[in-house]
């Protein structure tokens, strides 16, 4: 109860980087459903979103929310989404909600990109939550050895299938501490539709939900948020 509350804290904060009249990018799982019920209370304020999965997409209209295809949108000003994990970079860890590929599209679009979590996801080095992999059933057994050599422990999650028609691997004991080399690495693996490695495109921005409030990251360079 207490970390539900604080991910209420860390996405309704979210709702300053929200600019009028504008298409906001949506993001999946539970601290990303309190940013929805955020987000339909300025409804009226912002001209639709694009979403990360199914589930997601059907909050948003069941609120009266539009829902655009990415494909027919040519400005992404904002896209809020939580994290598995996010250390002090702003890489994260995603894809415990199975949508880290069209996640990830979303984030490459996106002008800016803030995370939303609770405190308890805040950590010094990645790999203390497992690291999700979408891979093409097919390339199952293939793909696990190849990380097995990467020194990664992979389980198969079962009766999960992405809104891609792929499966996932939940890969335990990688080395995370150079995330953007293994994420390349595991990219580059055939089969591999992506990894839940945030790296090379990490947040922008970091709200992190805590007992005295929201703590805001921010990168040091400039961003457009």
């Amino acid at each position: 109860m207490v970390h539900d509350e604080l991910k209420k804290t860390a996405s309704w904060a979210a709702l300053r980087y929200v600019r009028s009249g504008t298409i906001i990018g949506v993001g999946t799982g539970s601290t990303t459903a309190h940013f929805i019920d955020a987000l339909a209370s300025i409804k009226n304020q912002i001209a639709g979103t694009v979403s990360s999965s199914e589930t997601s997409s059907a909050k948003l209209k069941a609120y009266g929310i539009p829902v655009f295809d990415l494909n027919d949108v040519s400005l992404l000003p904002l896209y809020v989404d939580g994290a598995d994990e996010i250390n002090d970079q702003l890489q994260m860890i995603k894809g415990g909600g199975a949508a880290l590929t069209r996640e990830k599209i979303i984030a490459a679009v996106a002008d800016c990109f803030i995370c939303v979590v609770d405190s308890s996801k805040k950590v010094e080095i990645l790999g203390h939550a497992p690291l999700p992999i979408e891979v093409i059933p097919m390339a199952r057994s293939y793909v696990s050895r190849q990380l097995i050599k990467l020194g990664g422990c992979p389980k198969h999650r079962q009766n999960v299938i992405t809104d891609n028609g792929n499966i996932i691997l939940d890969v335990y004991h990688l080395n995370m501490r150079n995330p953007v080399q293994l994420e390349k690495i595991i990219n580059s693996l055939t089969g591999v539709v992506t990894v839940g490695l945030f790296a090379e495109r990490g947040a922008d921005i970091a709200i992190i939900g805590t007992t005295r409030g929201a703590q805001i990251l921010q990168k040091n360079y400039y961003t457009k948020c």
